[in-house]
């Protein structure tokens, strides 16, 4: 996008316009300057030079900030660099032969201080930000100016024509009070700049300190004239150097302002070029932003209007009123809230380069907009999809142990009676009982299977790893388990989808691989749940065939995991799961074994022994 003729700056003042007035302005300033030196030469006997570094002066203060000005059309630091050659310029009219400019002059002599405290303050958008910063800086053109009286109305020889009484005495107590009142200013000024540095972004830190320190160094430069420099080296070399030190000053904000990255807003025509050359590529929004306006902070809020919230561009929530150093901007499109655009409200006081760099994004906000609100919606199916897997394992668990507990405990005493009154009974009763009795222990068995299949009793009661060697140890070809990780120390949806998948890939391998060794392995990856299962068997699984592996990869996608199958024809099958489980399972507690031992058989009936947490075992077959 080009700003044409009739484009307006940030300020208020077109661009064009703004290239057209300046030149007046200049043209001015050098005569103004001419006027001053036409004036003052010719009393100035062998001091001309000082003149003319008064001079000089002035039209570096000028001619800065015009420079910023034709820069930064937008940015009103340029017109107060104008304001403040201006205040060099009243200041020292004193110096002039005429009743009138000599007046003037004396009333005016100290404002250039003011106006260097309301540029400290007003960097870099030109815009004094905050009651306090505003007191300040008011309370510096009271000290100029209200407290500058006496200097004239006591003293005669300063402005004959403003006089009324010749009072050395109230002079120097009025001068007194002017260096006091000052102190309190600058002192006050130090403050709101040390706690601007604190919370300065790094890049923003490294301009901001050598700025404000000069800065703070010019406004010195008067009581150390009256106190240090004077003494020590005269009046004519103490008013040279405080005007050499304040000559400086334009030059530290102007390259502050136009190489620090501070408040770019004329940039929209690089913003423009720039997201249009990214093309159909996704383009980092706030990184462009951020160099457009010179604030690396920027963020990009989406809009979602269905679920009236705002997000950021991972589909997080996020809140809007923000911190009080913190500003937005909202964009819309069609007349449509789409986003807002968040920035430092100390580094960017004026929201309208902002709001005018939001119409150019538009468009790209827009349809970042339509991908974060997929983004939420993908993030709110998948926090729904692991919610339900959680309240299924846990129902599973709820009526395994009921059944377990419950159920399976009433069969058994059922078929302990039906076996006392068979031992009590004769003939067909006798006969009746022990069929009742081998019924309910047929009952049992069955039970104790679907048990088993809802949720082993193992998995609950001993962990993953006990539950697994259960597994190992049925199965009736040579397999081996690797633990890396110790029982009871995962979440059960985790734990239960674990489990479910050995159970599958083994049960698959013994069905249709072919194969003569099979192999699981569970670890951790950093906070990731690692399982493995491995045969050596003819190959040929997949993910987009059957039941049992797409519903597994289905469960461990709802966890926020991944399910790779590795099975090419004639290689086996690898199968490998990824499950996020934080920081609630324990890190692997050693190194694994290069061999397997052999099974090691519990005491008959026991089952199998609990695990260590780091072991090999195997099964063979």
């Amino acid at each position: 996008m080009r700003l044409g003729a009739g484009a307006r700056g940030p300020a208020g003042l077109g661009t064009h316009r703004c290239d057209r007035t300046l030149p007046v302005l200049a043209a001015a300033v050098l005569t103004l300057g001419g006027v001053q030196l036409a004036l003052t030469l010719p009393g100035s006997g062998g001091l001309w030079w000082v003149q003319l570094v008064v001079t000089a002066t002035f039209w570096v203060f000028a001619g800065a900030g015009l420079l910023a000005w034709h820069r930064r059309p937008g940015n009103r630091m340029g017109m107060l660099l104008v304001w403040g050659g201006l205040a060099v310029f009243a200041g020292t009219l004193g110096n002039t032969a005429v009743p009138a400019l000599a007046a003037a002059g004396a009333v005016t002599a100290t404002v250039v201080l003011a106006v260097t405290v309301h540029l400290l303050l007003a960097f870099p958008s030109g815009r004094v930000h905050g009651a306090p910063a505003r007191a300040v800086v008011v309370a510096g053109y009271a000290v100029s100016l209200l407290l500058q009286a006496p200097q004239y109305l006591f003293d005669p020889s300063a402005a004959p024509a403003l006089s009324v009484a010749d009072s050395p005495g109230l002079v120097t107590a009025g001068t007194w009070v002017q260096r006091a009142a000052g102190a309190v200013v600058v002192v006050a000024a130090a403050v709101l700049l040390a706690r601007r540095i604190a919370a300065a972004h790094a890049a923003h830190r490294r301009v901001l300190v050598p700025l404000f320190a000069y800065g703070m160094l010019a406004l010195l430069s008067v009581p150390l004239r009256a106190t240090v420099l004077e003494p020590a080296f005269g009046a004519v070399a103490a008013a040279v150097v405080q005007f050499l030190v304040l000559g400086g000053v334009p030059v530290a904000f102007v390259l502050a302002m136009l190489r620090g990255g501070f408040a770019r807003e004329g940039e929209l025509e690089e913003l423009a070029a720039q997201l249009a050359a990214t093309g159909d590529a996704r383009a980092d929004l706030p990184a462009l932003l951020g160099r457009a306006l010179g604030d690396p902070s920027v963020e990009v809020l989406y809009w979602m209007p269905r679920a009236a919230v705002w997000t950021d561009g991972s589909g997080a929530l996020r809140a809007l009123p923000l911190p009080e150093h913190r500003a937005s901007v909202e964009v819309s499109a069609a007349g449509e809230r789409i986003g807002a655009i968040v920035y430092d409200g100390y580094l960017i006081a004026d929201p309208a380069p902002v709001r005018a760099a939001g119409r150019v994004m538009a468009l790209a906000i827009e349809r970042e907009r339509l991908l974060a609100r997929l983004l939420a919606q993908r993030g709110a199916l998948i926090a729904s999809r692991a919610r339900i897997v959680t309240a299924a394992d846990r129902e599973r668990r709820r009526v395994a142990r009921d059944l377990h507990d419950g159920m399976q405990v009433r069969l058994v005493l059922l078929a302990l009676e039906a076996q006392r009154l068979a031992a009590a009974a004769d003939g067909p009763v006798a006969g009746q009982a022990l069929a009742l009795r081998r019924g309910l222990d047929e009952t049992a068995a069955r039970l104790r299977s679907f048990v088993h299949e809802l949720m082993p009793s193992a998995l609950i009661e001993r962990g993953l790893c006990a539950a697994a060697e259960d597994l190992v140890d049925r199965m009736p070809l040579p397999t081996a388990l690797h633990a890396g990780i110790a029982d009871l120390a995962l979440p059960p949806d985790v734990e239960s989808t674990a489990y479910f998948l050995i159970a599958e890939g083994l049960t698959n391998a013994l069905k249709h691989a072919h194969a003569g060794r099979l192999s699981v392995r569970i670890g951790r990856d950093g906070d990731a749940l690692v399982v493995e299962v491995h045969d050596d068997g003819v190959g040929g699984a997949s993910l987009h065939t059957g039941h049992g592996l797409r519903g597994l990869a289905d469960r461990v996608h709802a966890l926020g995991g991944g399910l790779r199958v590795d099975s090419a024809t004639g290689c086996g099958t690898h199968l490998r799961a990824e499950l996020p489980c934080g920081d609630r399972a324990h890190p692997e507690a050693g190194p694994q074994p290069a061999e397997a031992g052999p099974a090691e058989a519990g005491p008959a009936g026991a089952g199998p022994q609990r695990p260590t947490p780091a072991r090999v075992r195997e099964a063979a077959g």
